[in-house]
């Protein structure tokens, strides 16, 4: 009874248009967000930092533009780890070319290069879709890994083909480098993804967003009313790209600090953000968030618990590991196809109607 609309009155028009509508929602949110900011840092330790933080803020990054494209839009892409790639390469020569330069304006332009790159593999979404338009983001995949593993510019001419990032600083306290402490880095990636997520959050309920639904819905119909394909797809492909890049970006600079595109890019990576999207929900930016949660925090729990509590040995482990996550991933699909997300608006709505029948 405590979930409900009544009693909270709207005044204005911005009032009833904000984020989220209903009190307990912002209360909720907003509690979450202080604790990340306040608490967590005074807690935080190199293991938290490196096998729980920062992995699902990077690749709740990744999952959030992917959603935009794949679950928004409608246009399937198998490319993501290309373009992180892209994103990482690009704000390694930003590091090193502009040492002065903010990190916040070096992982930001990273992306807007991503964006640009993203644009240009998008254009084949004009004329095909479907499974023709994700072999098409395929094939940018294994041209983007090829391309930074042959031209020795991008890593600067380095005998191990490796890209390693600089140390660099934000208010005097190193942000990158071996000597960045975890809640610095922490800090770092989180206001990123706080910032970029309410911006996703406001773009889609928006007229770009409504014409990214419209085209994926139906995109005969939605070019009949109105919504032009050629702006709507591009613009889907160089917003997804940017906030790729930008996770592939602190990828490379905040959690691994240095990358290597077979490793850290391949194929491997496009398919494990397209299942958090596909567990968590598509078009739901909460479901990039508990995707990314689900299949970052899942390994590691599982890990502690087949080889910290019953002993076993690491290699099994590691193949039990794979074999539990992919009968959770088919049982997810079984069970609500439309993801986590979906489970939680029908707590929502149960919950605004108890203990009234539905």
């Amino acid at each position: 009874m405590f979930y409900r609309e009544s009693g909270d009155f709207k005044t204005s028009y911005s009032a009833d248009q904000q984020t989220f509508p209903i009190r307990l929602d912002r209360h909720v949110v907003y509690g979450i967000l202080a604790f990340a900011f306040l608490v967590v840092p005074f807690l935080i330790n190199d293991y938290w930092e490196k096998s729980v933080l920062l992995p699902f803020l990077v690749w709740a990054m990744a999952a959030l533009g992917l959603n935009i494209l794949t679950g928004f839009c409608g246009q399937v892409s198998l490319g993501t780890g290309g373009f992180m790639a892209v994103g990482a390469y690009a704000c390694y020569k930003l590091m090193v070319a502009f040492p002065w330069l903010n990190m916040f304006i070096v992982v930001i332009l990273a992306g807007l290069i991503t964006a640009m790159v993203g644009v240009v593999f998008g254009l084949p979404s004009l004329r095909i879709k479907g499974f023709y338009l994700a072999v098409a983001t395929l094939a940018s995949q294994f041209f983007l890994v090829w391309l930074f593993n042959k031209v020795p510019w991008f890593y600067n001419y380095s005998a191990s083909g490796m890209i390693s990032a600089p140390e660099r600083t934000l208010f005097g306290i190193p942000v990158t480098g071996a000597e960045a402490p975890p809640w610095m880095t922490y800090l770092f990636c989180l206001t990123l993804v706080t910032i970029f997520a309410f911006i996703a959050h406001n773009l889609v309920r928006g007229r770009i967003g409504r014409s990214w639904m419209a085209i994926r819905d139906m995109d005969i119909a939605a070019e009949i009313i109105g919504v032009p394909p050629l702006k709507a797809k591009l613009s889907a492909f160089a917003v997804s790209s940017f906030y790729i890049g930008m996770s592939g970006a602190m990828l490379f600079a905040l959690y691994l600090g240095s990358a290597e595109p077979n490793d850290s890019f391949g194929i491997a990576k496009s398919f494990l953000v397209l299942f958090m999207i596909i567990i968590g929900g598509l078009g739901s930016i909460l479901g990039s968030f508990l995707g990314a949660a689900f299949l970052t925090l899942m390994p590691v729990l599982l890990k502690n618990i087949m080889v910290g509590w019953f002993g076993w040995p690491a290699d099994l482990a590691a193949h039990l590991e794979l074999l539990l996550i992919g009968a959770l991933i088919m049982f997810f699909l079984i069970v609500e196809p439309h993801g986590l997300a979906q489970l939680w608006r029908v707590t929502k709505e149960r919950l605004r109607l108890w203990p009234f029948p539905h």
